[in-house]
């Protein structure tokens, strides 16, 4: 019996080869992308968690007006001392870059930590070579992941080896480790000895808000309470710092496999959060097409079904019970299921390493064989079995041997039916899928291209080893040609690297504030094109004057109480530990991503803070001149790399989390809208073909081709219409939830939905016209020449 089956379902196929085609494609596409889909959010939703500890980890942040992940290095000695009932506490130091030198070569290399001897017993690194125990406990210790160790020395020791860092200090190899694993919020290439830097920066001598980037995390024994401790960080503030900075302050405790997913703290750089809810939106969209292909198999073998309603009647008159057919059935589409796995676990295969480069993740074909994706590989391949076998069996073993021998006709689509009702369920996917992406287009837009309050295209910049060649720097730099304007600086509007409290207590603000410091030169306001309100932009300044002379932006005078900027000029207020007279206005200008609302600023005019230059090239010969510029570079710093940055690139890497995220969508939702046209390609196609003689006896009739056109397309677009009326509320719903993330975000216009509609008849329109045009243009005669 089983042999019999197969047979039959080899020759099914055969002889509806068409259909089948267009199933296992349909099949292959959903099971491809779902695996995708599920490696990235699997991967994604699983940061930190290879950590054995992970669920008793905490990280200490610091709440004081906004949320921030690093703390003073003084909090590590005092926990460590208050809470001996804590298992391990541990101190890192994160870097975002630095140079290595390795004999005479010269690297730049991106995220590092200076960690204690404590690190490794929180978390999980596998040692290659080395003493785990002590290799991070003495002074002048470097260890050198594995990858990192093998672009330096090859296939010689490295253990022992001396590098140089930041021209700095001289490190010895104490180690090497595997590379840690991609999801993690704490990258690095290497770790050097905390104890190295202890004596430059004595972390007990350190204020409550010196905050430099250090993190301090913490194990906690097995069921501890953790609420208990959190109720006792204000008495731990107070004993130490104050009551009154217990009052303004908090220190919120993290757990370690949350900090990826709290955007209440943007990390940014090396170390993005992003909100769970993102990755299961992507978890969605792959359900949502898996849903679409299975839609497809059910319309498309419904539609065949009459084909096949004498072979049932035949089974049945010969003995056949409605069990065995369905059983035939469900094998059959078992069959299928299985080629398609095959085909579309071979396309993720091939198509994963590229998808990984686009969204930013290591993710190789292998990942294919762990447990857990075979798991669900199998899973997959049982709903679909199912949810695309089931119907189409109950309906096919259910006809009746009688009418089975008669002439039945072909289901339309008349009335509401089950297929109709499906159709309209895709249609509604496509276009809740289709909106979805045209909002995030939108806002993506809104990110790159809207107005930030200054200029960020064709700006460098980098930092200035050494501030004594600051002079000769600036007139090698200004002799080049290609080179329009020249600013010194802490940082460019988007580096926002000091913040200071601030109040003004004749204006009611007796409780500090946080505002954003910039120390910026004469040059700064028209360089990056800042607008000027009120008074005087910062000019140079006499290092004597102790007036103290600011330049605020509109957020802060808004602070205070002032509406016009005119009103602001000669009002003074506590900033910065000092009394400040503002001087100027400057309209508001966004210094960190749009997640966030804009910060009060003070601007003020400090040489000694100047750690940061600032070019605006000529756009002729952008190339040229960066090679001339490092070549003045190596001339003045021959010990250091150089390295820059474009200011439009990091005004790019504060939402990349969100690029990630908008390209997954266009990707899964092209393959969502291909598998729909599949499906409605078959039902047009064999819409076609059952209703060849009347098209026949149409044309006859005089019908012309527009005709005929509308005679297939009238009902698809009436179902097209009805499931935008469904979707358009649910992907409003949706999307702007979403858009609720931003400080700053797009309103969702009416243009919006007409362009998913007309997006929506297009396809359909398209789909429908390769198929309907060639049955209107086929020779009546042939259509009617037989019954």
């Amino acid at each position: 019996m089983i042999s019999n089956f197969f047979l039959t379902a080899i020759r099914n196929i055969r002889r509806n080869f068409s259909y089948t085609l267009l199933n296992v494609s349909g099949l292959t596409l959903g099971i491809g992308a779902c695996i995708i889909i599920f490696l990235v959010v699997r991967n994604e939703l699983s940061y930190d968690q290879y950590n054995s500890k992970a669920n008793r980890t905490y990280r200490v942040t610091l709440n004081a007006i906004d949320f921030n992940p690093s703390v003073s290095m003084v909090i590590t000695p005092n926990l460590r001392n208050d809470f001996p009932e804590l298992e391990t506490v541990t101190q890192v130091w994160f870097q975002q870059d630095g140079t290595v030198k390795v004999g005479e070569q010269r690297y730049n290399e991106k995220q590092y930590c200076f960690v204690d001897q404590y690190f490794m017993k929180v978390f999980d690194h596998k040692w290659l070579q080395g003493n785990p125990h002590t290799a991070l406990s003495e002074p002048n210790n470097i260890v050198l992941t594995k990858s990192l160790a093998q672009k330096y020395f090859g296939n010689r020791e490295a253990m022992g080896q001396v590098i140089k860092l930041d021209n700095q200090f001289d490190l010895k190899v104490a180690g090497i480790i595997k590379d840690p694993p991609p999801n993690t919020h704490l990258p690095f290439q290497f770790l050097v000895s905390f104890e190295t830097i202890r004596k430059d920066i004595d972390p007990l001598k350190q204020g409550f808000y010196q905050i430099m980037g250090g993190f301090t995390y913490f194990v906690t024994p097995e069921h501890y309470d953790i609420n208990k401790l959190q109720r006792q960080m204000p008495a731990f503030v107070a004993r130490h710092w104050g009551a009154d900075m217990a009052k303004e302050a908090r220190l919120p405790l993290q757990p370690l496999t949350n900090i990826h997913y709290d955007t209440r703290y943007l990390h940014s750089g090396d170390m993005p959060t992003v909100s769970k809810e993102s990755y299961w939106a992507v978890a969605a969209v792959g359900l949502l097409i898996l849903l679409i292909a299975s839609i497809n198999f059910i319309n498309l073998s419904t539609a065949q079904s009459i084909k096949r309603a004498k072979e049932v009647g035949v089974r049945k008159v010969m003995g056949a019970d409605r069990l065995q057919l369905i059983k035939q059935f469900l094998g059959e589409t078992m069959a299928l299921v299985l080629l398609a796995l095959f085909l579309g676990t071979a396309l993720a295969a091939l198509f994963l390493s590229n998808l990984s480069n686009w969204l930013e993740l290591k993710l190789g074909a292998d990942a294919l064989l762990q447990p857990q994706v075979l798991l669900f590989i199998a899973g997959i391949t049982i709903l679909l079995t199912l949810s695309a076998g089931l119907y189409p069996a109950f309906v096919q073993s259910a006809f009746n041997p009688v009418t089975a021998f008669r002439n039945m006709k072909s289901p339309e689509l008349r009335g509401f039916s089950l297929r109709k009702s499906l159709v309209v369920l895709q249609f509604v996917i496509s276009q809740v899928l289709i909106i979805g992406t045209l909002v995030v287009a939108y806002q993506m837009d809104f990110f790159k291209n809207q107005d930030l309050g200054f200029k960020k295209d064709a700006i460098v910049s980098f930092f200035i080893p050494d501030r004594k060649k600051r002079d000769v720097l600036e007139q090698q730099l200004q002799a080049n040609p290609g080179i329009k304007a020249i600013s010194f600086s802490s940082g460019e509007p988007s580096f926002n690297s000091q913040f200071s409290p601030f109040s003004a207590p004749d204006r009611g603000i007796d409780k500090d504030d946080v505002t954003e410091i910039k120390l910026i030169d004469e040059n700064y306001t028209d360089m990056f094109g800042l607008t000027m309100l009120a008074g005087e932009k910062m000019g140079r300044k006499d290092s004597t004057d102790t007036l103290r002379h600011v330049v605020v932006n509109e957020t802060l005078i808004h602070k205070l109480g002032i509406q016009q900027p005119n009103d602001a000029v000669g009002v003074r207020f506590k900033g910065n530990g000092k009394m400040l007279t503002i001087t100027g206005v400057v309209k508001d200008f966004q210094s960190e991503s749009k997640h966030k609302t804009r910060r009060p600023v003070i601007i003020d005019y400090n040489p000694k803070s100047f750690f940061r230059v600032s070019v605006a090239l000529k756009p002729a010969a952008i190339i040229q001149t960066m090679g001339s510029i490092e070549k003045t570079w190596k001339s003045l710093f021959p010990d250091e790399l150089f390295t820059y940055e474009f200011l439009d690139d990091r005004v790019a890497s504060f939402y990349n989390q969100e690029q990630k995220l908008y390209t997954a969508f266009r990707f899964f939702v092209g393959i969502a809208i291909l598998i729909g046209c599949l499906g409605l390609y078959g039902l047009i196609t064999f819409a076609a073909i059952q209703r060849t003689k009347e098209v026949g006896i149409r044309k006859v009739l005089g019908a012309s081709l527009p005709n005929i056109v509308y005679l297939f397309s009238k009902e698809f677009i009436t179902l097209i219409a009805i499931a935008f009326l469904i979707a358009a509320p649910l992907a409003w719903y949706a999307m702007n939830n979403w858009l609720q993330n931003f400080a700053y975000h797009i309103q969702i216009s009416a243009g919006i939905f007409v362009i998913a509609i007309l997006t929506s008849f297009v396809i359909a329109a398209l789909t429908i016209a390769s198929q309907t045009i060639k049955a209107a243009m086929a020779n009546p005669v042939k259509a009617l020449r037989s019954e």
